[in-house]
């Protein structure tokens, strides 16, 4: 494979992955699903993992893989083909996460926000005139999107948010600041979240070039290495009245985006689990000591077993929540269920993975390390770790601890 920048470096050794299927989940899924699936794992040997290893150790964003997504059409797929969507289902959807993060978390990352959280609440919650305005260029690649609630002092708790605009006749003044914002530092508009004079929070479609307007990139990361990830500052931003999103109001629009993304990284974090599996499994029958292979020795085998058990646990989860996604019948709950329990396994497996590849299980050559690091912010974001056991137990007992 070719890469555009000479100074990156391609790794030799060839993506064999084999995904897990225990209990035959394949048979639940259509001939579609498996074609779609299928695609997108053959993008990812092909696109991702020759050079994924080498933009997360030097800490870049490969900036041609927003074309790369829009032409497969891993860009909105559940949104009407009208808007350049691929029209399809939710099954399909998480199918299509769960390879990209195979290939890597912060691949992910960058497709489930244009898709959950910046054409979602366009098709959503927007005009006719923004949809067609936004929808087919978020779909192609030709414009990438990032959403803005997060600030640096309100993660967990978006209601006391300190953005805010206010009418100014011909358009809104928009002030404030949004922290950890994936793909803010290349995006051409900004989904974001800020209150109006009655403290009431809207949706605002910000565009880059608007004066006032900036997205410095945060450095220094040790997880989603691959990804870019920046702040939001709006400083005086006029926006035009055309850009305010009129079909919603309050704090349920961002958390049905949130919903969206949070379904998705369900079946994402899937997929690092997959391929930390698969790596350890071939690593343990390949690697031999004491005169035999470590598959031999009983520990490995339970590790390998206990993997298998949870992977197979979260296919079945993300089945039947795709099933409820498609009757419009998943709720809230169910999908912090699945996001919190995923991306916990996820990251067992990781861990367990990376003991079986011993010290080489750090290095570059083998994907360990970096899923793990990865997933140290998946179990973070879109609803912490400990905040999804809270919407849990709010449902369980109707009441709810973080209020």
């Amino acid at each position: 494979m070719q890469t555009t920048d000479p100074n990156i470096h391609i790794r030799s050794s060839q993506d064999r992955f084999e995904a897990p299927d225990f209990y035959q989940i394949d048979d639940l899924l259509t001939e579609e699903h498996k074609l779609i699936r299928d695609a997108v794992r053959t993008f990812v040997k092909k696109e991702i993992s020759p050079i994924i290893e080498d933009y997360a150790q030097r800490a870049e964003f490969p900036q041609d893989i927003v074309k790369k997504f829009g032409e497969i059409g891993a860009f909105g797929p559940t949104i009407p083909s009208e808007y350049g969507g691929g029209g399809l289902d939710y099954i399909s959807y998480g199918l299509i996460m769960q390879e990209i993060e195979r290939g890597d978390s912060g691949m992910r990352s960058t497709v489930s926000v244009q898709s959950s959280l910046v054409m979602y609440p366009i098709y959503a919650f927007g005009t006719e005139e923004q949809k067609q305005k936004y929808l087919p260029k978020l779909a192609s690649g030709e414009m990438l999107g990032c959403f803005g609630l997060t600030e640096a002092d309100y993660g967990s708790n978006p209601s006391g948010m300190q953005s805010h605009f206010t009418d100014e006749g011909n358009h809104y003044l928009l002030n404030g600041s949004k922290m950890w914002i994936s793909n803010a530092p290349y995006a051409d508009i900004a989904v974001v979240w800020a209150k109006n004079e009655n403290g009431r929070v809207r949706g605002l479609i910000v565009e880059r070039g608007m004066e006032g307007f900036s997205t410095p990139e945060i450095h220094n990361k040790w997880s989603l290495r691959a990804s870019t990830t920046g702040e939001l500052v709006f400083d005086n931003v006029k926006v035009p009245k055309e850009n305010l999103l009129p079909g919603i109001e309050g704090l349920r629009g961002p958390m049905q985006c949130l919903d969206s993304a949070r379904y998705g990284i369900a079946w994402g974090a899937l997929g690092a689990a997959m391929d930390c599996y698969d790596s350890a499994k071939r690593y343990a029958l390949e690697r031999i000591q004491f005169d035999k292979p470590i598959a031999s020795f009983q520990l490995t085998q339970k590790k390998l077993a206990e993997m298998l058990t949870e992977i197979t646990k979260a296919q079945l989860l993300c089945w039947r929540l795709g099933m409820l996604k498609n009757e419009d019948k998943a709720t809230t709950a169910q999908i912090s269920l699945a996001k919190r329990n995923n991306v916990e396994m996820a990251l067992n497996i990781a861990r367990e993975a990376r003991q079986i590849h011993g010290g080489m299980g750090i290095t570059g050559e083998y994907p360990i390390m970096r899923h793990m690091m990865n997933l140290e912010s998946v179990v973070t974001y879109e609803g912490t770790h400990d905040i999804h056991l809270l919407i849990l137990g709010n449902e369980i007992t109707g009441i709810p601890a973080f209020k």
